[in-house]
């Protein structure tokens, strides 16, 4: 693990899949980390991948379904227990099925932008759900 004391930042990536005019919000399993609250599907940037490739192969193992990545949303650094986060949102849209489960999130909802800061964020997702939510 990495922490912001030491300057090195976990690179994450995730997605903001909107489907019909509603951006999939993902809620984490109790027993994850940030158990509980809402957050954009994704994870860890492996050694090698770009983001887009590891975002794809993030929601192949997490939803199970297939995405394309459109592009970047946002970039943005944030400390949580210690621990700098760098979570890159990139826009992605389904190629064909739509998922009803996830191996790291108890509730799949989709969200209109404007509702999406009534759900209880994860904190590194915070920006681009500003972000989102006032377009």
């Amino acid at each position: 693990m990495t922490s912001a004391a030491d300057g090195v930042v976990l690179d994450v990536v995730a997605a903001v899949i909107d489907r019909g005019g509603r951006i999939l919000a993902c809620r984490r399993r109790e027993d994850r980390s940030a158990g509980g609250r809402w957050e954009f599907p994704g994870g860890k940037i492996e050694p090698g991948e770009t983001p887009a490739a590891a975002l794809e192969r993030e929601i192949a193992e997490e939803l199970g379904v297939p995405i394309r990545v459109r592009g970047e949303l946002t970039v943005d650094v944030t400390v949580v227990a210690g621990r700098g986060i760098r979570l890159r949102c990139l826009r992605a849209e389904l190629v064909g099925a739509v998922p009803s489960h996830s191996t790291d999130h108890d509730e799949l909802r989709w969200v209109a932008p404007a509702d999406l800061p009534g759900l209880r964020w994860a904190e590194p997702d915070l920006p681009a759900v500003a972000l989102l939510s006032t377009r």
